[in-house]
Protein backbone atom coordinates (compact mmCIF):
# COMPACT_ATOMS: atom_id res chain seq x y z
CA UNK A 1 0.00 0.00 0.00
CA UNK A 2 2.85 2.22 1.11
CA UNK A 3 4.57 1.71 -2.21
CA UNK A 4 1.38 2.46 -4.22
CA UNK A 5 0.67 5.55 -2.70
CA UNK A 6 4.41 6.41 -3.77
CA UNK A 7 3.93 6.13 -6.79
CA UNK A 8 0.43 7.73 -7.30
CA UNK A 9 2.19 11.03 -5.93
CA UNK A 10 5.18 10.59 -8.27
CA UNK A 11 2.12 10.02 -11.27
CA UNK A 12 0.61 13.18 -10.50
CA UNK A 13 4.01 15.08 -9.78
CA UNK A 14 4.90 13.78 -13.24
CA UNK A 15 1.35 14.99 -15.03
CA UNK A 16 1.34 18.21 -13.61
CA UNK A 17 5.16 18.63 -15.09
CA UNK A 18 4.13 17.37 -18.36
CA UNK A 19 1.15 20.08 -18.38
CA UNK A 20 3.79 22.90 -17.07
CA UNK A 21 6.56 22.58 -19.67
CA UNK A 22 5.24 21.45 -22.32
CA UNK A 23 7.25 17.89 -22.77
CA UNK A 24 7.85 14.83 -20.20
CA UNK A 25 9.81 15.94 -17.23
CA UNK A 26 13.16 14.44 -17.15
CA UNK A 27 15.03 13.42 -13.77
CA UNK A 28 17.14 15.73 -12.43
CA UNK A 29 21.12 15.07 -11.90
CA UNK A 30 21.37 15.59 -8.52
CA UNK A 31 19.70 16.80 -5.44
CA UNK A 32 21.21 20.34 -5.87
CA UNK A 33 19.98 20.90 -9.59
CA UNK A 34 16.74 19.56 -8.34
CA UNK A 35 16.36 22.14 -5.62
CA UNK A 36 17.81 25.06 -8.30
CA UNK A 37 15.32 24.06 -10.70
CA UNK A 38 12.49 24.43 -8.45
CA UNK A 39 13.35 27.43 -6.82
CA UNK A 40 13.60 28.78 -10.56
CA UNK A 41 10.58 27.93 -11.39
CA UNK A 42 8.38 28.70 -8.26
CA UNK A 43 5.59 31.26 -9.03
CA UNK A 44 6.12 32.65 -4.92
CA UNK A 45 10.07 32.86 -5.79
CA UNK A 46 9.51 34.63 -9.48
CA UNK A 47 7.01 36.99 -7.78
CA UNK A 48 9.31 38.40 -5.03
CA UNK A 49 12.02 38.92 -7.47
CA UNK A 50 9.77 40.90 -9.64
CA UNK A 51 8.35 42.98 -6.41
CA UNK A 52 11.80 43.69 -5.03
CA UNK A 53 11.91 45.58 -8.20
CA UNK A 54 8.76 47.69 -7.51
CA UNK A 55 10.02 51.01 -6.12
CA UNK A 56 6.72 52.01 -4.89
CA UNK A 57 5.72 48.87 -2.86
CA UNK A 58 9.19 48.42 -1.28
CA UNK A 59 8.31 51.82 0.23
CA UNK A 60 4.92 50.52 0.91
CA UNK A 61 5.99 47.67 3.02
CA UNK A 62 8.73 49.92 4.39
CA UNK A 63 6.26 51.88 5.99
CA UNK A 64 4.48 48.99 7.41
CA UNK A 65 6.97 47.31 8.55
CA UNK A 66 7.70 50.88 10.61
CA UNK A 67 4.21 50.91 11.73
CA UNK A 68 4.16 47.08 12.62
CA UNK A 69 7.07 48.09 14.57
CA UNK A 70 5.74 51.21 16.08
CA UNK A 71 2.56 49.60 17.66
CA UNK A 72 4.42 46.68 19.12
CA UNK A 73 7.30 47.90 20.88
CA UNK A 74 4.90 51.08 21.78
CA UNK A 75 4.42 49.59 25.70
CA UNK A 76 8.87 49.46 26.02
CA UNK A 77 8.89 53.17 25.31
CA UNK A 78 5.70 55.45 24.27
CA UNK A 79 4.92 55.94 28.26
CA UNK A 80 8.39 56.26 29.46
CA UNK A 81 8.94 58.96 26.77
CA UNK A 82 5.68 60.64 25.89
CA UNK A 83 3.72 59.98 28.91
CA UNK A 84 0.53 57.38 29.13
CA UNK A 85 -1.61 57.98 26.30
CA UNK A 86 -4.97 56.70 28.18
CA UNK A 87 -4.46 57.91 31.52
CA UNK A 88 -6.56 61.31 32.25
CA UNK A 89 -4.73 63.55 34.79
CA UNK A 90 -6.83 66.58 35.92
CA UNK A 91 -3.68 68.92 36.29
CA UNK A 92 -2.19 67.81 33.45
CA UNK A 93 -4.90 68.26 31.85
CA UNK A 94 -5.11 72.38 33.04
CA UNK A 95 -1.38 72.62 32.39
CA UNK A 96 -0.53 70.75 28.97
CA UNK A 97 -3.78 70.96 27.29
CA UNK A 98 -3.91 72.08 23.74
CA UNK A 99 -0.14 72.21 23.13
CA UNK A 100 1.52 73.23 19.72
CA UNK A 101 4.45 70.96 18.49
CA UNK A 102 7.58 70.95 20.92
CA UNK A 103 10.38 68.70 21.39
CA UNK A 104 8.78 67.02 24.35
CA UNK A 105 5.16 66.42 22.37
CA UNK A 106 6.55 66.39 18.36
CA UNK A 107 2.82 66.37 17.44
CA UNK A 108 0.95 68.90 20.44
CA UNK A 109 -1.10 67.18 22.93
CA UNK A 110 -4.75 67.10 22.55
CA UNK A 111 -7.71 69.11 24.89
CA UNK A 112 -6.99 66.54 28.25
CA UNK A 113 -3.23 67.08 27.96
CA UNK A 114 -2.26 63.41 26.30
CA UNK A 115 0.69 63.57 24.20
CA UNK A 116 -1.12 62.98 20.51
CA UNK A 117 2.11 61.31 19.01
CA UNK A 118 1.59 58.74 21.72
CA UNK A 119 -1.72 57.96 20.69
CA UNK A 120 -1.47 57.41 17.22
CA UNK A 121 0.99 55.29 17.55
CA UNK A 122 -0.97 52.99 20.39
CA UNK A 123 -3.72 53.71 17.35
CA UNK A 124 -2.32 51.90 15.03
CA UNK A 125 -2.62 48.86 17.11
CA UNK A 126 -6.20 49.12 16.49
CA UNK A 127 -6.41 49.89 13.33
CA UNK A 128 -3.50 46.79 12.30
CA UNK A 129 -5.44 44.85 14.73
CA UNK A 130 -8.84 45.08 13.60
CA UNK A 131 -7.57 45.13 9.74
CA UNK A 132 -5.79 42.19 9.51
CA UNK A 133 -7.71 39.94 11.92
CA UNK A 134 -10.74 41.04 10.03
CA UNK A 135 -9.68 40.04 6.52
CA UNK A 136 -8.50 37.04 8.13
CA UNK A 137 -12.23 36.23 9.31
CA UNK A 138 -13.16 37.12 5.70
CA UNK A 139 -10.64 34.81 3.99
CA UNK A 140 -10.96 31.66 6.27
CA UNK A 141 -15.10 32.06 5.27
CA UNK A 142 -13.97 33.33 1.23
CA UNK A 143 -12.22 30.57 0.45
CA UNK A 144 -14.11 27.58 2.37
CA UNK A 145 -17.48 28.91 0.83
CA UNK A 146 -15.09 29.85 -2.57
CA UNK A 147 -14.35 26.34 -3.11
CA UNK A 148 -17.20 24.59 -2.29
CA UNK A 149 -19.03 27.09 -4.87
CA UNK A 150 -16.31 26.50 -7.58
CA UNK A 151 -15.31 23.14 -7.32
CA UNK A 152 -19.37 21.21 -6.69
CA UNK A 153 -21.09 24.12 -9.29
CA UNK A 154 -24.56 22.76 -9.44
CA UNK A 155 -27.09 23.41 -6.12
CA UNK A 156 -23.68 24.11 -3.89
CA UNK A 157 -22.63 27.19 -5.81
CA UNK A 158 -25.78 28.67 -6.69
CA UNK A 159 -26.90 27.98 -2.59
CA UNK A 160 -23.88 29.96 -1.78
CA UNK A 161 -23.79 32.46 -4.52
CA UNK A 162 -27.18 33.60 -3.61
CA UNK A 163 -26.49 33.65 0.14
CA UNK A 164 -23.32 36.20 -0.95
CA UNK A 165 -25.95 38.42 -3.15
CA UNK A 166 -27.83 38.75 0.01
CA UNK A 167 -25.35 40.37 1.58
CA UNK A 168 -23.96 42.37 -1.04
CA UNK A 169 -26.96 43.90 -1.29
CA UNK A 170 -26.92 45.89 1.87
CA UNK A 171 -24.87 48.53 2.13
CA UNK A 172 -21.68 47.98 3.79
CA UNK A 173 -20.83 50.19 6.52
CA UNK A 174 -24.61 50.20 7.59
CA UNK A 175 -24.88 46.68 7.55
CA UNK A 176 -21.72 46.93 10.00
CA UNK A 177 -23.71 49.83 11.85
CA UNK A 178 -26.75 47.89 12.55
CA UNK A 179 -24.89 45.09 13.84
CA UNK A 180 -22.79 47.03 16.43
CA UNK A 181 -25.53 48.98 17.38
CA UNK A 182 -27.11 46.03 18.92
CA UNK A 183 -24.53 45.86 21.13
CA UNK A 184 -24.44 47.33 24.76
CA UNK A 185 -21.82 49.95 25.07
CA UNK A 186 -19.90 47.91 27.66
CA UNK A 187 -18.97 44.79 25.46
CA UNK A 188 -17.64 47.36 22.32
CA UNK A 189 -14.63 46.55 21.72
CA UNK A 190 -11.94 45.06 19.42
CA UNK A 191 -13.30 41.77 18.80
CA UNK A 192 -16.93 42.98 17.85
CA UNK A 193 -15.69 45.42 15.48
CA UNK A 194 -13.16 43.07 13.87
CA UNK A 195 -15.79 39.73 13.68
CA UNK A 196 -17.99 42.06 12.04
CA UNK A 197 -16.18 43.50 9.48
CA UNK A 198 -14.98 40.16 8.73
CA UNK A 199 -18.48 38.94 8.48
CA UNK A 200 -19.47 41.02 6.78
CA UNK A 201 -16.37 40.63 3.79
CA UNK A 202 -16.81 37.33 2.85
CA UNK A 203 -18.90 37.30 -0.15
CA UNK A 204 -16.40 39.39 -2.13
CA UNK A 205 -13.55 36.89 -1.09
CA UNK A 206 -15.57 34.05 -2.27
CA UNK A 207 -16.73 35.33 -5.56
CA UNK A 208 -13.06 36.21 -6.52
CA UNK A 209 -11.68 32.11 -5.39
CA UNK A 210 -14.84 30.72 -6.87
CA UNK A 211 -13.78 31.95 -10.31
CA UNK A 212 -9.65 31.32 -10.21
CA UNK A 213 -11.27 27.79 -8.90
CA UNK A 214 -13.24 27.16 -11.92
CA UNK A 215 -10.47 28.58 -14.66
CA UNK A 216 -7.87 26.48 -12.87
CA UNK A 217 -10.05 23.00 -12.43
CA UNK A 218 -10.76 22.70 -16.23
CA UNK A 219 -6.98 22.57 -16.75
CA UNK A 220 -5.04 19.05 -17.81
CA UNK A 221 -3.36 17.52 -15.26
CA UNK A 222 -6.61 18.08 -12.61
CA UNK A 223 -8.19 15.96 -15.19
CA UNK A 224 -5.30 13.45 -15.13
CA UNK A 225 -5.10 13.76 -11.17
CA UNK A 226 -8.78 12.88 -10.85
CA UNK A 227 -8.28 9.94 -13.31
CA UNK A 228 -5.42 8.64 -11.19
CA UNK A 229 -7.99 8.52 -8.35
CA UNK A 230 -6.98 11.60 -6.28
CA UNK A 231 -9.79 12.07 -3.83
CA UNK A 232 -11.34 16.00 -4.07
CA UNK A 233 -9.76 17.26 -0.84
CA UNK A 234 -6.58 16.14 -2.25
CA UNK A 235 -6.98 17.63 -5.55
CA UNK A 236 -7.88 20.87 -3.93
CA UNK A 237 -5.41 21.21 -1.52
CA UNK A 238 -2.27 20.04 -3.27
CA UNK A 239 -3.28 21.51 -6.75
CA UNK A 240 -6.20 23.92 -6.92
CA UNK A 241 -5.76 26.10 -4.34
CA UNK A 242 -2.40 26.36 -4.57
CA UNK A 243 -2.43 27.70 -8.05
CA UNK A 244 -5.77 29.81 -7.24
CA UNK A 245 -4.81 31.59 -4.51
CA UNK A 246 -2.60 34.38 -6.07
CA UNK A 247 -5.58 36.47 -6.50
CA UNK A 248 -6.94 36.20 -3.16
CA UNK A 249 -3.38 37.32 -1.60
CA UNK A 250 -3.67 40.25 -3.76
CA UNK A 251 -6.94 41.29 -2.83
CA UNK A 252 -6.84 40.35 1.14
CA UNK A 253 -3.53 42.94 0.95
CA UNK A 254 -5.65 45.51 -0.31
CA UNK A 255 -9.07 44.79 1.79
CA UNK A 256 -6.67 45.30 4.95
CA UNK A 257 -6.36 49.19 3.93
CA UNK A 258 -10.65 48.88 3.25
CA UNK A 259 -10.97 47.04 6.85
CA UNK A 260 -9.02 49.91 8.44
CA UNK A 261 -11.44 52.50 6.77
CA UNK A 262 -14.03 50.79 8.35
CA UNK A 263 -13.05 50.82 11.94
CA UNK A 264 -12.22 54.23 11.39
CA UNK A 265 -15.34 54.87 9.84
CA UNK A 266 -17.01 53.11 12.84
CA UNK A 267 -15.25 54.55 15.95
CA UNK A 268 -15.48 58.26 14.58
CA UNK A 269 -19.79 57.42 14.56
CA UNK A 270 -19.14 56.39 18.62
CA UNK A 271 -19.59 52.19 17.69
CA UNK A 272 -16.00 50.72 17.48
CA UNK A 273 -13.29 50.79 19.75
CA UNK A 274 -14.61 52.46 23.37
CA UNK A 275 -12.47 55.51 24.54
CA UNK A 276 -10.10 55.73 26.59
CA UNK A 277 -8.49 53.47 24.34
CA UNK A 278 -6.72 55.78 21.28
CA UNK A 279 -8.05 55.00 17.52
CA UNK A 280 -7.23 56.99 15.07
CA UNK A 281 -10.89 57.28 14.10
CA UNK A 282 -12.09 58.39 17.61
CA UNK A 283 -9.32 60.68 17.57
CA UNK A 284 -10.62 62.37 14.72
CA UNK A 285 -14.56 62.14 16.34
CA UNK A 286 -12.54 64.09 19.32
CA UNK A 287 -10.31 66.48 17.71
CA UNK A 288 -13.41 67.57 15.35
CA UNK A 289 -14.44 70.38 17.68
CA UNK A 290 -11.02 72.37 17.61
CA UNK A 291 -10.94 71.93 13.65
CA UNK A 292 -10.14 75.83 13.04
CA UNK A 293 -8.65 76.22 16.49
CA UNK A 294 -6.18 73.10 16.53
CA UNK A 295 -6.54 71.28 12.80
CA UNK A 296 -3.11 69.15 14.60
CA UNK A 297 -6.25 66.79 16.44
CA UNK A 298 -7.61 66.01 12.70
CA UNK A 299 -4.53 65.96 10.82
CA UNK A 300 -2.25 63.77 12.49
CA UNK A 301 -4.89 60.99 12.88
CA UNK A 302 -5.96 61.34 9.32
CA UNK A 303 -2.72 61.15 8.09
CA UNK A 304 -2.15 58.10 9.73
CA UNK A 305 -4.96 56.48 8.40
CA UNK A 306 -4.43 57.84 4.60
CA UNK A 307 -0.29 56.86 4.70
CA UNK A 308 -1.17 53.26 6.22
CA UNK A 309 -4.42 52.49 3.85
CA UNK A 310 -2.02 53.84 1.29
CA UNK A 311 0.65 51.46 1.98
CA UNK A 312 -1.67 48.58 1.97
CA UNK A 313 -3.31 49.89 -1.46
CA UNK A 314 0.12 50.24 -3.40
CA UNK A 315 1.06 47.03 -1.49
CA UNK A 316 -1.41 44.92 -2.78
CA UNK A 317 -0.53 46.68 -6.48
CA UNK A 318 2.83 45.28 -6.16
CA UNK A 319 1.86 42.03 -5.10
CA UNK A 320 -0.64 41.98 -8.60
CA UNK A 321 1.94 43.08 -10.87
CA UNK A 322 4.72 40.61 -9.51
CA UNK A 323 1.96 37.34 -9.69
CA UNK A 324 1.07 38.77 -13.14
CA UNK A 325 2.83 35.61 -14.84
CA UNK A 326 2.30 37.67 -18.44
CA UNK A 327 4.51 40.17 -17.34
CA UNK A 328 7.92 39.64 -18.98
CA UNK A 329 10.77 40.72 -16.76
Amino acid sequence: MGDDHISKDRAEEHAVKEYRSGMPATPPSGPYEESAERASRTLWGDAWGRLRRNRLALVALGWLVIVAIAAVSADAWVPRVFGSPIRIDTVRAMRDRLQNPSFAHPLGTDDLGRDIFARVVYGSRISLSVGILAVMVSVVIGLILGSLSGYYSGFVDTLIMRVADVFLAFPYILFAILLLSVLPKSQRGIVPVFLTIGVLGWPSIARVFRSSILSVKENDYIDAGRALGASDLRLMMRHIMPNAIAPIVVYATMSVGGAILTEAALSFLGLGIAPPTPSWGRMIEDGRVYLTSNPGLVFWPGLAILSTVLAFTLLGDGIRDALDVKLKD
